[in-house]
């Protein structure tokens, strides 16, 4: 969404495929960041963006069994907005449509799923979607697959996927959220159990950390044991728990870390999770997607402008944009690995911080540094192209 509004704004005839009617879809992925909200400053969309529901966190905290530590603080970026910014997907998204439909070169079209690929003498030149009247064909000088860790593009594209492994999968659910619940924690770890609250102020959105592949069991010993295992983590959700009536209120997402050996091919270009699947560590994946799209449209503007774009234009993208998706994912494996994996092995209570907590709690400065990673990442992008053809 956020690359076909660029290029439109850069004067390039762009359609955008949605296969769902709406954007009403439990994405999860709900934290916009500072990178992505100094992009919205930039296009001088953020005032307006800002007007939308949403909450503000300006640093992230973890309790440890009856510890308390600051991991992140945001204060000390240099952006306009020190704070990431809760407000659902679907809403953000509907934002960015909105701001796209001023151009006239934006066309989003809804109810439209992509079902194959059009390909000629090795080069792609559209795709096949399928909507509700009939099954259509989009011809264009670039395909771009934006569709997720699921993506059909690449899947249909025939790229080589090179999988990183992880321990671990996370269940989401949501619980109602009273005035007088504790102050917004971003993650809570006792007895073995790992829970991940957001403050939605009307309820929290919640991640409950499983081992990749435990959801049968869970499900085997029942909702009553999995309610007692919440309540263990977080004891004062006893009461709303049993808001959770049946498995349909908990959603799984099987958590995969992943990167295309190539992201393009002649005519196609993949980005955001169909070129490289996040793990939600750091909730940064969104804002990833973001960083490309914008890299993207720097570097795809002009040559869509002035012709088809060449194998060359279109490695640049993924040269520009590899080097920090392949540092945020290191940094996610070693969380895997040697923070979330052993606490999740342990039914040990915790008599005393890890050493790298202590630290942070000791030197305060030293929350710059997860801020930076989380908050901008290891290359934050800003808008190059052009604006060529708003209209009233």
């Amino acid at each position: 969404m956020v690359l076909g509004f660029l290029l439109a704004r850069a004067g390039v005839e762009t359609v955008v495929l949605e296969k769902h009617p709406d954007f009403l879809r439990d994405f999860r992925g709900d934290t916009i960041h500072p990178s992505t909200l100094e992009i919205m400053h930039e296009l001088g969309l953020l005032d307006r963006l800002l007007q939308r529901p949403h909450q503000e966190l300006r640093q992230i905290g973890a309790q440890i069994d009856d510890f308390s530590a600051t991991v992140a603080d945001f204060s000390h970026l240099p952006t306009h907005c020190k704070f990431i910014a809760l407000m659902p997907q679907w809403d953000f998204l509907n934002f960015v449509a909105e701001q796209g439909k001023s151009y006239p070169q934006f066309h989003l079209h809804m109810q439209s799923e992509v079902t194959g690929l059009i390909e000629e003498n090795g080069r792609i030149l559209g795709l096949r979607a399928q909507t509700p009247q009939a099954a259509i064909e989009v011809r264009a000088d670039l395909t771009v697959g934006a569709d997720g860790r699921h993506s059909i593009v690449r899947e249909k594209a025939g790229f080589e996927v090179v999988e990183r492994g992880t321990p671990i999968d996370v269940l989401w659910m949501r619980v109602t959220r009273h005035p007088g619940d504790p102050n917004q924690t971003f993650g809570r770890f006792r007895a073995g159990r790992i829970l991940v609250m957001l403050d939605r102020e009307e309820y929290w959105q919640c991640a409950y950390v499983i081992p990749k592949g435990a959801f049968d069991d869970i499900q085997k010993k029942g909702l009553p044991a999995f309610r007692e295992d919440l309540r263990a983590v977080v004891p004062f959700l006893q009461g709303r728990l049993d808001e959770l009536e049946s498995w349909n209120d908990i959603k799984l997402l099987s958590v995969a870390i992943d990167h295309l050996r190539r992201w393009s091919r002649t005519g196609l270009l993949c980005i955001g999770d169909a070129a490289h699947a996040m793990s939600p560590v750091g909730g940064v994946g969104i804002n990833l997607a973001i960083q490309d799209a914008v890299a993207a449209a720097n570097i795809l503007a002009k040559p869509l402008r002035h012709g088809a774009v060449t194998d060359l234009v279109l490695n640049k993208v993924q040269k520009r944009r590899e080097f920090p998706v392949r540092m945020i994912q290191n940094m996610q494996v070693f969380a895997h690995e040697r923070l979330i994996r052993p606490s999740l092995g342990s039914r040990a209570p915790i008599h005393r911080l890890p050493r790298l907590l202590r630290l942070l709690q000791r030197f305060p400065a030293l929350r710059r540094i997860p801020a930076r990673v989380v908050g901008m990442g290891f290359r934050p992008e800003h808008v190059h192209s052009p604006d060529t053809s708003r209209t009233s």
